[in-house]
């Protein structure tokens, strides 16, 4: 089926629905949410995700099993992360399997206006040359974001990042993406989102992907998302679970 059909069939499908109460969670998206968890909660986003990109003469397959990100409150506006995952992944015939370089980082809440229902936050990682030795990236790197989200209605939230990575080499990668969202239900929200990157500042990147999650009590949510290339040859499909742990005296955070 063609992608732009693909794109306007799930856009119908998230704008005659509505937008109900969620864990706030950066996955199974690509947009960072402009919100931090509360301080003193502990919020774990791990999943499970089967990958591929490249032509038949130069493929990479990959298995990321678990990723984990571990988020925690420092201050009602700051919020600590840790980023790891065990990867599986075939160049060719070689594969080469092992745990992925440790990120340690911050998410920052700049603006929460109520009145405007607009939110905006700002993230930024640090990456250690920690991982094992076929995958690590031997060199310091940083991955920041600036995030920002709109409650359009009660219905439809809009969320989007423009971001600056850089591994220690070239010029480094300017990313973007822009993922609307919408809830069927109390339970169910969809969303769809282009998303991509101008690699060492030249290539242009646009892929696409969509998903769903649901909310199985007020701390745990699980996702399934797939995405696609638009421009480069690349898919993958995800699954995974949020799961909000709070402190006895704290409240849960949600977004409409």
């Amino acid at each position: 089926m063609n992608r732009k059909i693909i794109f306007l069939i799930f856009s119908g499908i998230l704008f005659s629905t509505t937008l109900n109460a969620q864990i706030v969670t950066d996955r199974p998206d690509q947009t960072e949410s402009s919100s931090t968890v509360g301080k003193g909660q502990l919020q774990l986003e791990s999943g499970f995700l089967l990958g591929f990109e490249g032509d038949e003469g130069n493929s990479l397959r990959q298995i990321l099993f678990p990723t984990n990100l571990f988020r925690y409150g420092l201050f009602q506006k700051i919020e600590l992360r840790l980023v790891n995952q065990y990867e599986v992944l075939k160049i060719g015939e070689e594969t080469t399997q092992g745990i992925s370089d440790l990120e340690v980082g911050f998410k920052i809440q700049l603006l929460k206006d109520d009145n405007r229902n607009t939110e905006m936050a700002f993230l930024t990682h640090v990456l250690f040359p920690t991982g094992t030795m076929e995958l690590t990236n031997d060199d310091f790197g940083t991955i920041n974001k600036l995030s920002i989200s709109h409650a359009l209605s009660e219905n439809i939230g809009l969320g989007y990042n423009v971001g600056y990575n850089y591994f220690g080499e070239d010029k480094g990668d300017l990313t973007y993406s822009l993922a609307l969202g919408v809830g069927v239900n109390d339970k169910v929200g969809l969303y769809v989102e282009p998303y991509g990157q101008i690699t060492n500042m030249e290539d242009f990147v646009l892929n696409f992907d969509a998903g769903m999650t649901y909310l199985a009590n007020e701390n745990l949510q699980f996702d399934l998302s797939f995405g696609t290339g638009l421009n480069v040859r690349m898919n993958y499909l995800s699954i995974g679970c949020s799961w909000l742990i709070l402190k006895h005296d704290s409240k849960q955070e949600t977004i409409d």
